[in-house]
Formats: structure tokens, C-alpha cells, sequence
């Protein structure tokens, strides 16, 4: 924990919260080390803090004061964050400037920050609880897919490892397109949609419906067949809430590494449902996830397939999907732990070198298929350095992520 003072906002005492920056010089490929990051006050343009990075582009958590938690879990209270401004600086880039991060309290913040030539302003709008966005124009949950003579082809659902979001309605041409990674969609998702602090089944609950919904549109290909050059829209009317280069939160990232593949379906049914939720105050719809009514049933204990099931029926199932595409590997079923041995043991090992190349505090290894008291150090300096719980064994979320960050470093190489 730093020594970061808290920043008192009279009308926002009552709770604090963490933020943490990863700085890297392209997409995840190699970290920023010696990048100044300053936190500043909107109102006043007061410096709150000034940290620099480490070896792995990381500043150490920074305490940042927040509103009263219980401001999130009522309908019709004051603003439940607070927001803050940063600006990171590092010689020969051009200089970040991400503006309005919100900070929660009890939670943790992490922003990431890629520093090119090209970098702009971000200004990251309200939450969609809290701000002014268009309701969704209801759908069908299952779409009639086209065969023969179709767009769609995919034999099953898979998770992509992009997506192209377009940042307006279908038909605005004069709105940019974001290519992303799939998880970080999801994220990026789930963190301007609904508030971090809910229970964690809560927020387990709606990231299903979040990456039922995305992997829906993948698999009909619901704007390519209809001429489009993008996967899905942010517009709240047609899709989801998205805002590029926004923060996103540990407690979501921790619900989305661990879910990513999943998806909610029916039986007899190939395709991921089209699952659509409002917010269950202003708009209220039949047959949708209400994100207000899922926080209270997460409070009462429900777990999230019994939030799901309360809206969207007792015969939905969650399903796996068969492939995640861009991956070398898929999880081998079991956690690898010391003592372990064989091929993803190895694999495992091959990918965390690759990586210490551009991560030099990660500790090379002998790759000999032997999970030994080395390799699990290895694991759980790149657990630090990535955000997930330092175990120091391979589970499913650990897997996937040494997977991504292996494949964005051979590309760079």
C-alpha cells in the first residue's frame, strides 16, 4: 500500500477506494518503467498524488477517497463515486490524459494505459446506472439463423479473440471502430454498466448476460450480414455500454477471467441467447435481467444462476464454448500446481520465457515439464504483475492470461 494522502471532497466523505495504473509502451507487450503518473483533482486541479511506474509499468495501489458504499446499493442516492483525472508522462511519448476514472469505494481501479505517438484525450462518461443513456430497442433472444445460403459460419460458438466495436448506432458512418480483445470488451463492459461494489454473484450474474450477449451477436454475425464492418455497437439502444480507454475494476476483471468462455442457452438450442437486460427503475421489461433486482438478490444470497433462472427461466443452462480462438493451448481441465507434470506443464514454462523477455522480473525456467518450487515462483511474479491472485499455480484464469500475454509478445517479436 502506498502512502498516497486521501483526497476529502466535503459531500464525499465516507469511503475509500484503490487505483492502480499499468503503463505499457505497446498494447501488453512490454511494460512502461519510469512513466509519471499524476492524479489530479477535477475540480480544482489540485495533484492529489505523482508516483512513477515500475520494472512491469505498474504504480503501487493508491488509496483515493470515495462516497459512502451504501450510496451504491440503493436506487436514487447521491453519485456513488468519485472521479478523478490522470495524466501519464514518459519521455518520447506523447503524453495520456485520461479523465473522470471513477473510484468506488472498497474497490480497486486498475486503468490501462498503452503509450504511442498516436495517444488522445479520453473522457470516460458516467456509468450507465448513473447517466442519461437510450434504453435497449427489445429483440429476439434466438435469432433464425440463415442456412444455407448464410453469413453466419461458425459450426458452434467460440470466443473470439477481438472484437470491433463501433462507437455510435449502426448507421452512423462517421463513427470510429475499436478493435479490442474480448475479455477486455467484456470488462470494459460490465465496468460502464453497473457498479463494482455489488455482491459478487451479482456481478457474476451480469457478466454471463454481458458475454451471452456479445457471443450472439459473434455467432450470427448479426452486423456483418447485414453489411457492416464491426462485431457490435456501444449504442445501449442496439447493445451494450462501451467507452474506450476507460478503467475498468479488479472485482469485475477477477468475475470476467474466470467466466470468459461460458455462455447462457436453452437445451435443444446451438446459439447463445440474445439475453437483454435494463436497468429494473426506469425501464422495466418482461423476460430481462433487471440490474437493480439482480443486486437484491444478490444481497439475499442467490447465487447467480439462481438470478439468472429468476429472469430468464428455470431451463437455461450455461455452456462452454469450444474454442477460444488465438489461443495456443486450451486449459488442460485441472489447476497445475508443484508436483505436476507433462506437455501443458511444459507449455506453461515455454510461455512464462517468452514472456520474461519483455518481463524481466519474471524468473526464466528450465522447461522440462516439471512444476517445481521455480516454475511456481515464476507463476506468481507473473500473477503480480498481471493482477490475479498470487497462488503461485495455473488455474483457469491464469492459464488464459499467460496465454494472451504470450500471444501479444510473440506478435511483437
Amino acid at each position: 500500500m502506498s502512502g498516497s494522502k486521501i483526497f476529502i471532497r466535503s459531500n464525499y466523505l465516507g469511503g475509500t477506494g484503490l487505483f492502480k495504473v499499468n503503463t505499457y509502451l505497446t498494447n501488453i507487450g512490454k511494460p512502461a518503467e519510469g512513466a509519471a503518473v499524476t492524479i489530479i483533482n477535477p475540480d480544482t486541479d489540485e495533484v492529489i498524488e505523482e508516483v512513477k511506474t515500475n520494472s512491469s509499468g505498474e504504480t503501487p495501489p493508491l488509496t483515493l477517497s470515495a462516497p459512502p458504499i451504501e450510496y451504491s446499493m440503493k436506487y436514487d442516492m447521491p453519485r456513488p463515486f468519485n472521479q478523478y483525472n490522470v495524466k501519464v508522462t514518459l519521455p518520447g511519448y506523447n503524453d495520456a490524459n485520461i479523465n473522470n476514472v471513477q473510484i468506488y469505494p472498497t474497490t480497486t481501479a486498475v486503468q490501462q494505459i498503452s503509450l504511442t505517438p498516436k495517444f488522445e484525450n479520453i473522457n470516460i462518461p458516467y456509468p450507465v446506472l448513473y447517466g442519461d443513456f437510450p434504453p435497449k430497442i427489445p429483440e429476439a433472444e434466438v435469432k433464425e439463423l440463415p442456412f444455407p445460403t448464410n453469413q453466419v459460419v461458425l459450426p458452434q460458438p467460440v470466443i473470439p479473440s477481438i472484437i470491433v466495436v463501433h462507437g455510435g448506432v449502426p448507421d452512423d458512418v462517421s463513427a470510429p471502430n475499436y478493435t479490442v480483445g474480448f475479455k477486455d470488451y467484456i470488462k470494459n463492459v460490465a465496468s460502464s454498466e453497473i457498479f463494482a461494489t455489488w455482491p459478487r454473484e451479482t456481478l457474476k450474474a451480469n457478466v454471463h448476460v454481458m458475454l451471452s450477449f456479445t457471443l450472439n451477436r459473434v455467432f450470427t454475425e448479426w452486423y456483418r450480414g447485414k453489411g457492416y464492418d464491426f462485431t457490435i455497437t456501444n449504442s445501449t439502444a442496439y447493445d451494450q455500454a462501451f467507452s474506450f480507454g476507460r478503467n475498468i475494476f479488479q472485482e469485475v476483471s477477477d468475475v470476467v477471467d474466470e467466466i470468459f468462455t461460458t455462455y447462457i442457452t436453452r437445451p435443444d438450442i446451438r446459439q447463445p441467447l440474445l439475453t437483454q437486460y435494463s436497468d429494473g427503475k426506469r425501464i422495466v421489461r418482461e423476460g430481462w435481467l433487471s440490474q437493480w433486482g439482480s443486486k437484491d438478490l444478490g444481497d439475499q444470497g442467490y447465487t447467480a444462476i439462481q438470478i439468472l433462472k429468476n429472469y430468464y427461466g428455470d431451463d437455461i443452462i450455461i455452456k462452454e464454448a469450444e474454442k477460444v480462438e488465438g489461443i495456443p493451448l486450451s486449459f488442460p481441465g485441472t489447476t497445475l500446481k508443484i508436483g505436476s507434470t507433462g506437455e501443458s506443464v511444459k507449455a506453461i514454462q515455454e510461455q512464462l520465457n517468452a514472456i520474461a523477455n519483455n518481463y524481466p522480473l519474471i524468473p526464466k525456467l528450465i522447461e522440462d515439464g516439471n512444476y517445481d518450487e521455480k516454475t511456481a515462483e515464476s507463476v506468481k511474479v507473473f500473477q503480480q504483475i498481471f493482477n490475479l491472485p498470487q497462488t503461485g499455480s495455473v488455474n483457469f484464469p491464469t492459464w488464459y492470461k499467460i496465454s494472451d500475454v504470450y500471444v501479444a509478445v510473440e506478435k511483437l517479436a
